[in-house]
């Protein structure tokens, strides 16, 4: 017999899944709770909703029991071009200058759709950016798109939709974009799919931005109808997350309702005339990195000797974190001559490959971070991230027997950690979350 979860439970269960998925429950809110409970009992084996609460508290939330809560506790509901007119300045102000600041250099562009539901935004994304750039395989675009509910981000990798999708959408979107199925549902086009790329990260307590997760030098970050389930300091501290993975001059939207929960005060907000959105101020860049001279590959290495590494001396810290921060705010140029300085001076430091690999992989460079990060693995054979990044490598390549090795290398390594272990050159990434990422892949879910 199920018995209802009185307010004194609400009030502990409403502050450990705020905890724990940064969700706020006030007061006024427990009918959602309540409701949420209730649908979510059954899924983790409970008829008791009073006994399942209990035993959710008992232990930290694992990965599954969040995604689990997260799809009872939480609207999983959007469509296509949802507050069109930000889509709008997206088209007339904002891709026309991104495109012509960078067209003839670098032509790289980042998009990222946070809590990206069921794939809508983030296809409406990938469709806007096509229509906007002509000699789009020319250029080297990536639109990530995170949320923290699996079953979602499978459903939206399908690039399956049903007509409730298609609400107040142009006309020209399904005939254009889509070939229809059986069943009045509508397959978007592979070619647009495969712009898209799904990862599960949770906002609450993701490490972002980093490099690992490609979450970082972003021009373009959707995060809309979100933030209005987090308490106000864990909504302030993700738009402050977030704020640091766009480059200077990159933009922010939020939902409409959503500008007063966030305020973004580190932002310059910007009126299109019907839609609000945040820019990120343009700070003084730090002085240039002095040109030094191209490292040929690869670098002759000497045979790795098995004792304790010395500890580093601080100039080399300092540019290793001064490598990070130029990769991390879209500088690559700059924290490409950085890293290549920071191997000829530390030839044995696997480190420095490993950072190395990470910009040219953010550059396209894919074979050259691959041998990048071989020399980095050669150099530490216990190199974790060095193993998941070569598997993801593989991965994105399709070569997933090659993946498959790569990621049974980090499990057997992850043994030697507890489960809370900070992994080092992970910023920020647990042995255990890494050990459930692995778990994911190999059960076919998208993950970061």
């Amino acid at each position: 017999m199920s018995h209802e979860v009185s307010n004194l439970l609400l009030v502990q269960f409403s502050e450990f899944v705020a905890a724990h998925m940064g969700l706020h429950f006030p007061a006024e809110r427990w009918p959602d709770l309540r409701r949420g409970i209730r649908s979510a009992a059954p899924e983790f084996g409970y008829t008791d909703e009073v006994a399942c609460v209990q035993r959710l508290m008992s232990a930290p939330l694992t990965r599954h029991q969040i995604e689990i809560l997260a799809g009872n506790l939480t609207v999983g509901e959007t469509y296509f071009f949802r507050e069109k007119r930000a889509f709008e300045v997206l088209t007339e102000r904002i891709l026309p200058e991104l495109i012509q600041s960078r067209r003839g250099g670098e032509q790289l562009l980042r998009l990222w759709s946070a809590a990206c539901c069921t794939g809508e935004e983030a296809y409406s994304l990938a469709i806007t950016l096509r229509r906007a750039l002509p000699d789009l395989k020319e250029w080297q675009v990536t639109i990530l798109a995170t949320d923290v509910n699996s079953r979602f981000l499978q459903k939206a990798a399908t690039g399956v939709f049903g007509e409730w999708s298609f609400r107040d959408a142009p006309a020209w979107l399904k005939e254009q974009y889509f070939r229809r199925e059986e069943g009045n549902r509508y397959a978007i086009l592979p070619e647009i799919r495969q712009m898209v790329q799904f990862e599960h990260l949770n906002l609450a307590e993701g490490s972002y931005p980093s490099l690992l997760t490609d979450t970082n030098a972003m021009d373009l970050i959707f995060c809309r109808n979100v933030l209005m389930y987090f308490a106000p300091t864990q909504s302030q501290r993700v738009v402050a997350q977030l704020h640091r993975c766009l480059v200077d001059g990159g933009w922010l939207a939020l939902s409409a309702t959503e500008t007063a929960i966030a305020s973004p005060q580190q932002f310059a907000a910007v009126n299109f005339d019907g839609a609000i959105l945040y820019r990120k101020c343009e700070r003084p860049q730090s002085p240039v990195v002095a040109p030094v001279p191209p490292v040929a590959w690869p670098v002759p290495v000497a045979e790795p000797q098995r004792v304790a590494s010395p500890p580093l001396a601080p100039d080399v810290p300092d540019m290793i974190q001064s490598t990070r921060e130029l990769a991390n705010q879209g500088r690559l140029a700059e924290a490409l001559a950085l890293a290549d300085k920071l191997v000829m001076a530390e030839k044995l430091n696997p480190v420095a490959q490993y950072l190395r690999a990470m910009i040219v992989m953010e550059q396209g460079a894919l074979p050259e971070a691959s041998k990048a990060l071989q020399r980095a693995i050669y150099l530490d054979h216990d190199f974790v991230i060095a193993y998941f990044a070569l598997g993801n490598l593989a991965r994105n390549a399709g070569r997933m027997k090659e993946a498959g090795k790569h990621f049974k290398n980090v499990l057997n390594l992850l043994h030697r950690y507890q489960q809370d272990d900070i992994l080092p050159e992970s910023e920020g990434m647990s042995a255990g979350r890494l050990a459930e990422i692995i778990h994911s892949m190999r059960e076919g879910a998208p993950v970061s």
